[in-house]
């Protein structure tokens, strides 16, 4: 089993690549989805905080409607058919438990992933998303194959 290259990914970034990776990412209301061509065998996952960009400042994959569309342009950059692609689609957890809450960033996200996804006519063909516990994904590129761990709420102290 060869081993391959790992890649954390950050809030507001997106990752696609040839080379087989393991690319990790850690999910409370953000949502990443990724996609994979099995006639490839190339994958690539984005990491977004908010699920539309309001037209100000840059136009940055930190907004769902802006990540889905820039992951897609390098799935087909990479030389994949729209047609071959795949789509898991992950998180969207209200794991903030506070005022901000209320606006349902976690809803909304996953929203605009399952409408764009529909519009483009990408299959979804698994998901894990909302409830109240954040997520740990692990996403072969080369297989599709995504591993999931829940994350239990800690007490934090402070002062």
């Amino acid at each position: 089993m060869e081993e391959l290259e790992t890649h954390f990914l950050y809030p507001a970034a997106l990752y696609a690549s040839k080379a087989p990776t393991k690319v990790s990412t850690i999910l409370g209301s953000c949502v990443a989805v990724c996609l994979y061509d099995p006639v490839l065998k190339i994958g690539g996952i984005n990491h977004y905080m908010l699920p539309y960009w309001n037209g100000q400042g840059l136009a940055s994959p930190k907004y769902g409607n802006i990540a889905i569309e820039k992951l897609l342009e390098k799935m087909l950059a990479n030389g994949s058919q729209k047609a071959n692609i795949k789509a898991k689609v992950f998180g969207g957890g209200e794991v903030i438990e506070t005022n901000i809450s209320q606006f349902h960033i976690g809803d909304r996200n996953i929203q605009v992933a399952l409408e764009i996804l529909e519009e483009l006519k990408i299959p979804i063909i698994a998901k894990s998303l909302g409830g109240k516990l954040g997520r740990k994904i692990e996403y072969i590129s080369n297989t599709g194959e995504v591993k999931q761990k829940y994350i239990e709420k800690t007490q934090i102290q402070v002062g």
